[in-house]
């Protein structure tokens, strides 16, 4: 096991992108950290439940926010293996996570920074910390697995 915390959830993070793609899903996990403790799993369900809003960082968002009993997740750290893209950072901002680390970018619809940055947009009056590249060539593989090869790579 790692030591390297970023690394340990995005490994959490990687076993729920397993799990879409074995349902048929787009391979994308996401695990939500509060004081050290998984508050919030999840993986992309948008064929299984037919709902083109459940991303996997949107339903570990609202499986956190249950898990606290808030609106806001102040202190909470998000780990997605794929570039959220501008619904999900959205959600991000509006609960008010603290830091998201991801594994691949998104340059198609990644909002922070590859195709749009909402992260540090001006305007908005929440600031988004993020990490990127953590585990990048994992997360890249499960995509290629699923034929989503990505225009470029680690």
């Amino acid at each position: 096991m790692t030591t390297n915390p970023d690394e340990h959830y995005m490994h959490e993070a990687l076993k729920e992108a397993e799990q879409a793609l074995t349902s048929n899903d787009r391979p994308v996990g996401a695990v939500m950290v509060n004081q050290g403790r998984i508050i919030g799993r999840a993986h992309h369900q948008v064929r299984l439940l037919r709902d083109p809003t459940a991303h996997a960082t949107l339903i570990a968002v609202t499986q956190a926010a249950n898990t606290l009993q808030s609106d806001q997740l102040l202190e909470a750290h998000i780990y997605v293996t794929q570039e959220p893209c501008a619904m999900c950072v959205g959600a991000l901002l509006l609960s008010g996570v603290a830091r998201l680390v991801y594994g691949a970018p998104d340059p198609k619809q990644g909002a922070c920074g590859s195709a749009i940055d909402l992260t540090n947009n001006e305007r908005i009056n929440r600031r988004l910390v993020v990490v990127k590249d953590v585990l990048a060539g994992d997360c890249y593989l499960l995509l290629r697995k699923a034929g989503l090869g990505l225009h470029s790579s680690p």
